[in-house]
């Protein structure tokens, strides 16, 4: 089967180095030519749990003759719609289109572009980092699922076939907009935090301050789901948080590696989605508008940074006042 994996990214290089290896036809959609230019040229370089390994997988820009079956959305929720509209020129009429991101919104995006026959959600628990341009970590092991079930049948169905054979553990569910909230509580309770306070996800159930937050945090979102008849793929969103921090604790979240690199990051679809929702049913999300709102204040300043030496600076400056007064 062909493939054309949209984004670069830990997702999208991770997926598309395992789909090559399985004998399935790949390229990976780029914005960036002289970046796509140096991985087609390279290979993917993936290391971590699933071994090391270069797979070399030709990287693209703009359009080009390869015809996928699938296409893999994996981009930032933040560049869902450029995504889905440079993924459209590669399109066949029956090609499927599946978004493995986070977030909400995605499925909607796509749907404006592709029509709703022909897109599927989908959640991935695959843990990766992006090292460098095509140069991946891959964390951890996790399930894969997409659907609904029912929609472009034959093709799902083949789908979840390539995406096992290729060593992702994949199923279909009947709704997948449930599982899809299941991932984003975990989101809202993990990533802003970490992106924050610039620590790893093990600290945000392990520091009581933080921890307490995070409840907060999450009991909101929990009502906004609830009010908008969700029924979540676990009992107790709160403990399954907390697990999914204590499982994932040296890992650094995507929200955390995006500002530590300068980058934007997906809070509007995460927290913020959860504040507009919040807004539409009546239910206060006092929280989740404040993360929101600092992580934005991140990214608008990220030039404005005060570093160590500034810091340093700073101290000496205070101790001279001191010492005159």
């Amino acid at each position: 089967m062909n493939f054309l994996v949209v984004g670069p990214g830990a997702i999208g290089c991770l997926f598309a180095a395992r789909l090559k290896i399985a004998g399935n036809e790949v390229v990976l959609l780029d914005y960036d030519k002289e970046r796509a230019k140096r991985i087609s040229e390279q290979g993917v370089i993936v290391s971590g749990v699933s071994g090391d390994y270069r797979v070399h997988v030709p990287t693209v820009v703009g359009d080009h003759p390869f015809r996928p079956d699938f296409i893999l959305i994996c981009v930032k929720s933040n560049n869902t719609e450029q995504a889905g509209i440079s993924g459209s020129s590669f399109a066949r009429p029956d090609t499927m289109v599946v978004t493995l991101q986070n977030g909400l919104g995605n499925i909607e995006k796509l749907t404006e572009i592709f029509g709703s026959k022909r897109v599927l959600g989908g959640v991935t628990a695959q843990g990766a980092t992006l090292l460098g341009e095509g140069r991946i970590r891959h964390a951890g092991e996790g399930e894969t699922v997409i659907g609904p079930r029912g929609q472009g049948e034959r093709s799902a169905q083949a789908l979840v076939s390539l995406l096992n054979s290729a060593g992702f553990e994949t199923r279909m569910v009947d709704n997948v907009e449930e599982l899809i909230w299941g991932k984003l509580i975990i989101n809202v309770g993990i990533n802003a935090l970490t992106a924050i306070l610039r620590v790893k996800n093990g600290r945000v159930s392990a520091v009581n301050g933080i921890r307490r937050i995070m409840q907060d945090t999450v009991s909101e979102a929990v009502s906004v789901a609830e009010a908008k008849g969700m029924s979540l793929p676990y009992q107790e969103p709160l403990e399954r948080v907390v697990a999914v921090c204590e499982a994932t604790k040296d890992n650094a979240s995507s929200m955390l590696q995006d500002v530590l690199k300068g980058k934007l990051t997906e809070i509007e679809m995460i927290n913020g989605a959860i504040v507009r929702d919040g807004e539409k049913l009546g239910i206060p999300t006092p929280v989740n508008r404040t993360l929101t709102y600092l992580v934005q204040g991140i990214q608008e300043t990220y030039k404005e940074r005060v570093h160590a030496k500034v810091s340093q600076t700073l101290s000496e400056d205070l101790s001279k006042m001191e010492s005159v007064d």
